[in-house]
């Protein structure tokens, strides 16, 4: 039977070693989140960082923006809180709406306050490999990873998605671990011989029960970042869990894998850079 990688269990470990850091110390670490809108999804992601700041001793901020809020608008917001001493982080809660550019908003944060690390700086600075903040998502895998010892060095690591949030930095990290690292995506010919090769595979295509059995390798170790929902509306990931489990040596569930570890890592990323300024 393979180890369930328990995301809950982690991040409850590491908000409490972040909560200890900050108790007494004096630091309170501030995070502002701009919400745009009131879409019932990105409403629930930011009340769960508002109680996960709380619970560690973090100062948090919400900024709330009406829908038809103008781009000139949401960037004056944006810089305001750049110059703000008592905020150390930024994240602009996406997606936005249609009108709105996600990228215009991104490059308007101070790259020492882009505690997603979606700047182009950061996004950079990981490429070169001298980050001082990860995202979160592949941040959070890898933590995950490494709390449950499993080894990256010399392994053939496979993710399945390209996106700039998770399977690119993604790769990224696996290769600065010494990992031998292929990014698939929906133009990749033959996937399934390719997802067979990996002693190490992540899922991150956003399509539920996408990676079969059929698709991965006896012993491999599978992480899940899909979230999504099921004919039946019950939330499942990018895996085939019930049927990939029997043959894996390790994987994650969902929900209760990576989820959890996404916002433990923003906490870890606020943290830092408080640190830094």
């Amino acid at each position: 039977m393979a180890i369930l990688l328990d995301g809950k269990a982690t991040a409850a470990a590491l908000r409490q070693e972040i909560a200890e850091e900050v108790k007494g110390s004096g630091m309170t670490p501030g995070l502002a989140v701009i919400l745009v809108g009131d879409d019932p999804a990105s409403r629930i992601y930011v009340n769960n960082k508002k109680k996960a700041c709380a619970a560690v001793g973090f100062y948090s901020e919400e900024i709330t923006l009406p829908a038809d809020v103008s781009q000139e608008t949401l960037i004056d917001t944006v810089k305001a809180l750049n110059k703000r001493e008592d905020i150390d982080g930024i994240l602009c809660q996406l997606p936005l709406p249609s009108h709105l550019s996600d990228r215009a908003v991104i490059a308007a944060i101070d790259p020492k306050k882009d505690v997603d690390a979606f700047h182009a700086v950061n996004a950079g600075n990981l490429l070169r490999g001298t980050p001082s903040i990860l995202p979160c998502t592949p941040a959070g895998i890898m933590e995950l990873l490494f709390r449950y010892h499993i080894d990256i060095d010399g392994k053939r690591c496979v993710v399945v998605g390209r996106s700039n949030i998770v399977g690119k930095p993604m790769a990224l990290l696996l290769l600065q671990k010494n990992g031998t690292v292929t990014v698939c995506h929906s133009h990749t010919r033959d996937l399934a011989a390719i997802t067979r090769t990996a002693d190490i595979l992540v899922a991150a295509v956003g399509v539920p029960h996408f990676i079969t059995a059929d698709m991965v390798k006896a012993g491999a170790v599978v992480i899940d970042v899909g979230m999504n929902r099921d004919e039946n509306g019950k939330l499942c990931g990018d895996v085939d869990f019930a049927a990939v489990e029997p043959q894996v040596s390790a994987i994650t569930p969902v929900p209760g894998g990576v989820g959890p570890m996404t916002i433990a890592m923003l906490l870890k990323n606020t943290l830092t850079a408080y640190k830094n300024r």
